[in-house]
Order: C-alpha cells, then sequence, then structure tokens
C-alpha cells in the first residue's frame, strides 16, 4: 500500500501537470490579456471539491491515502482556492458568516498585499 505522504506526491504531481495543461490552453484559446487559466482551474478545483466532500458524505470515506492523493494532492496542486472555497463553505453552513466574510476578505487583501510588499522588497533591495 502506498503510504500518505507517496499519495500526496502523486496527486500534486499530477494536479500540477493538470494546471500547467490548462493554463497552456487557456493562453492558446484566449490569449494573455485575462488569467483565464488560472479562473479556470480555480472554478474546476472548486466545483470537484464539492463532487468529492459531498460525495465523500453520501457514498462513504475512501481510504486515507486516496482521500489525500485526491484532495491534498490532486486539488492541491491543482489549485489552493479549492480549499479556500470549502473553508468559506464549511463556515457558512454552520452560520458562521461573519468569520466567512472576514476570511474572504482577509485572504483577498492581505495575500494579494502580502504580494505587493514582497514586490516592493525585492524591488528596493535590487534598485
Amino acid at each position: 500500500m502506498i503510504s500518505t505522504i507517496g499519495a500526496i506526491a502523486v496527486g500534486g504531481a499530477l494536479g500540477a501537470v493538470m494546471r500547467h495543461g490548462v493554463n497552456v490552453a487557456a493562453f492558446k484559446v484566449f490569449g494573455d490579456g485575462f488569467p483565464w487559466g488560472t479562473l479556470g482551474v480555480n472554478v474546476i478545483g472548486s466545483f470537484a471539491m464539492g463532487l468529492l466532500i459531498a460525495g465523500f458524505a453520501h457514498y462513504g470515506q475512501p481510504s486515507p491515502q486516496m482521500k489525500m492523493f485526491l484532495i491534498t494532492g490532486l486539488l492541491g496542486a491543482f489549485t489552493t482556492f479549492s480549499t479556500f472555497s470549502l473553508d468559506v463553505a464549511v463556515m457558512w453552513e454552520r452560520g458562521a458568516l461573519m468569520p466567512a466574510a472576514a476570511y474572504v476578505l482577509g485572504s483577498l487583501i492581505l495575500s494579494v498585499g502580502a504580494l505587493f510588499l514582497a514586490l516592493a522588497l525585492i524591488r528596493s533591495i535590487t534598485s
């Protein structure tokens, strides 16, 4: 039987290749004027996360290794947005609307802000 780490690694490799394939296809079809590939993997990954989580809840849990392969490895490398989406959905369904909203806004503002901060830091060091 494959180890949990092995399952995550194999799923991660496959997910990363799939993400690259979607990005290349989107670039060929739509060009580079908008990040269609990233949007596509985020939507597809979130939909796949919903299918898997609901399927596990209604039809039974797979082995821990299969779950790690699919959720942490495959979808984790394909898009972390699917995990973000699941986190928001879980909070929403538990009635934690304010924490869910704070998580969405905080993730967006802090993550994009952190990227700009890092860009400014490196630019200040290298100029």
